[in-house]
């Protein structure tokens, strides 16, 4: 579905259920689009399934081997110089 600002102001809670139900919605300026509604993610409510999902997420994390951020302890260091002052 293709459909203007103007349209669309009013009928956004529609628009955002479509776009849930799998509608592509295009929001158009000008005749030209300018941005799309789509869902962001489908909630699994099988806990068997949604703990294989997050299995596998936190495997594909891993195998990228990202090098460790900083600790809670030190991660706002940044913030104060040698002396323990606030910069």
């Amino acid at each position: 579905m293709r459909i203007s600002l103007a349209d669309a102001e009013g009928q956004l809670t529609e628009l955002i259920r479509l776009a849930r139900q799998g509608e592509e919605i295009l929001l158009l300026q000008e005749g030209r689009p300018i941005a799309r509604l789509e869902p962001l993610h489908t909630f699994i409510s099988d806990p068997v399934e949604r703990d294989k999902f997050l299995r596998t997420l936190q495997d594909e994390v891993r195998a990228k081997n990202l090098p460790p951020g900083p600790d809670a302890a030190h991660s706002q260091d940044f913030l104060y110089d040698e002396s323990g002052l606030p910069t």
